[in-house]
């Protein structure tokens, strides 16, 4: 039980720094510590945590997907959720949108991003709050949406 816990406090964490609290903090410490480049860097950050909140709230719109918790009351959701769909999960596109930029830029940050990003993705099924679909999606929308962003700059 302790163990379970100590799990679920550790995503549940995890899940509150990844509503935003941690990228605003790497986006600003990126254009403040950063000089030129970072500034640049945290610019793109924006711009493409801006598609990702476009993207996923239209998505959530149009797909209307009840959470787990909501479709079946034997899944719990340890932690309250931000809005009332599923699909996608914008916490993983945010993640991985925003950890494929700053890593383009900044590859020495990938020991703490790939871990954060990953337990990011995993606290939103762990938690409740996600299908393991969404999840996924999510995955794929945030690389192409951060791929393409690098594209679009020059930068891949």
């Amino acid at each position: 039980m302790c163990m379970r816990r100590s799990v679920r406090g550790y995503f549940a964490c995890v899940s509150r720094l990844g509503d935003g609290f941690a990228w605003y903090a790497l986006i600003a410490s990126l254009a403040v510590l950063g000089g030129e480049g970072g500034r640049l860097t945290a610019l793109h950050m924006a711009a493409v945590g801006l598609a990702s909140l476009a993207l996923y709230r239209g998505l959530k719109r149009s797909t209307r997907r009840p959470r787990p918790f909501a479709a079946d009351l034997r899944i719990r959701a340890w932690v309250a959720p931000l809005d009332e769909f599923s699909f996608p999960s914008g916490h993983t596109l945010h993640a991985v949108a925003f950890s494929v930029v700053a890593l383009a830029h900044y590859p020495v940050l990938a020991p703490l991003l790939l871990p954060f990003s990953a337990s990011v993705a995993a606290s939103r099924v762990v938690l409740g709050l996600h299908y393991p679909s969404d999840v996924l999606a999510a995955i794929a929308m945030g690389l192409a949406l951060g791929g393409g962003s690098l594209w679009l700059a020059g930068v891949a």
